[in-house]
Parts: structure tokens; sequence; C-alpha cells
């Protein structure tokens, strides 16, 4: 498959007046088609299963390249799939597109992509580690978002423990950040972690919650502090 042949099914896609609202919903200024998330996770389930991994990797970096809204999410999709044999030349890829994240959408998809490939080897969460020195402030909170499969195990082994308390140490790192993304990002990772180790959540905002803005608080603190109720008056 040719890029232009992908874009062309993108372009058959396209809902009439979809792609104004899209735009400014992801506060986009390159070029929004106005296709549905439906229809892209369609077409790159097939080219996925029709495509060689080379195939695959090639026309991510095509589509990615063409800077366009959907052509970015699906060179993500394409590449979301647990068995990615061999995966180097899709994780290199990956991690190249980060200098580019500059919207939540784009950058999400681009990470449950990059969440697969950690999960298969998880000695690249110490390239990821150095993501979070960056000036970049979506590459900063890409370490968080890829690093999430770390906080949904109920028995976490002892090395995915050691991972749940390096990232927590990233977050600690993050707390005086007052970017909203980033601290909606250890929000995200605190509370989705304290739905199955609530002890190590709790820890972490017993310490440095204070420190997080009031917004990021109250979402980290959803399920491990939740609100007390109010006791009707007699």
């Amino acid at each position: 498959m040719t890029l232009d042949d992908a874009l062309a099914a993108l372009r058959a896609e396209i809902v009439p007046g979809r792609a104004e609202g899209q735009a400014e919903y992801h506060k986009q200024s390159r070029e929004v088609l106005g296709v549905p998330n439906p229809a892209i996770n369609d077409l790159t389930k097939a080219w996925r299963a029709a495509l060689s991994v080379d195939e695959r990797v090639a026309l991510a970096q095509a589509l990615w390249t063409t800077d366009i809204f959907e052509a970015r999410l699906a060179a993500a999709k394409l590449l979301t799939q647990a068995r990615i044999r061999p995966d180097d030349a899709a994780w290199s890829l990956i991690a190249s597109w980060l200098p580019d994240f500059d919207s939540w959408a784009i950058a999400d998809h681009a990470c449950m992509a990059g969440q697969k490939r950690l999960v298969a080897d998880p000695s690249r969460i110490d390239e990821v580690e150095a993501w979070t020195k960056s000036d970049h402030m979506w590459t900063r909170r890409a370490a968080l978002v890829i690093t999430l499969p770390w906080t949904k195990q109920n028995f976490p082994k002892p090395e995915e423990e050691a991972v749940r308390d390096r990232v927590l140490g990233w977050c600690e790192g993050y707390v005086e950040d007052g970017d909203w993304f980033i601290q909606k990002a250890i929000a995200w990772w605190v509370r989705d972690l304290s739905k199955h180790d609530p002890d190590r959540a709790r820890a972490f905002l017993k310490a440095h919650g204070k420190r997080l803005k009031p917004f990021a608080r109250k979402e980290a603190e959803k399920y491990v502090f939740p609100p007390k109720k109010k006791t009707p008056e007699a």
C-alpha cells in the first residue's frame, strides 16, 4: 500500500462539516480532514493485517510526515499492536515522533502505540527516563503516559513494583511544574495506580499532594481520599 492509497482511503471516510469542529476542539492549525475515529480504527486494522512489519513502519512514517491530523492518528494506530516482531524499528519510529508532539490527541495515540512496545521490552524504560529531563513539555508528559500499563497490575511482580516506584519518582520531580498537561498527567498516573495499589498512591499523595495544583490533587485523590459525604442536619 502506498501513501497515496492510504490518504485516499482516509479521505473517502470524511464526514462533511466535521473538520471544522475537530480542528477547534483539538486546537489544530494543521490540516484536519474530518474522519471519525472508528473509521480510522477500521482502516488501520485492515492495513495491519495486510502489511508486513517493515511495510507498516514505512507507511506509518509516511503518514506521520504528511502532518495531517488523521494521518498522524493512523500512523500511531498502525503500530498499536501487542505483538510486533521484530519491533526495534517500530519503537525507534515512535520515539522519533516525540519532538513533533504538540496536542494531546496525537501524543496520546502515539503513546498508546509506545505502551505496547514498552511492555514488550521493559528495558526501554531507561530510554524513557531521559525524556523526563527534556525541555519539551510534551516529551516530559509522554514519560508518564507511556508507562501507564504499570499502574494496572493487581498483583505486581517485584520488577513491576520497581517500575511503579521509579515513575512515582518522576512524578515527584514534576510536582512543581505548573503546566496544566503535566499536572493532569501526574493526576492520571496516580489516580489509575490508586485503583490497584492504593497504599503507594496514598503514600505519594500524603508526601506530595499539597504541592499539586488543586484540580490535579482532587483527581489524583479520587479513589483513595474520596470526598466526605455531608451528613443531613437533624
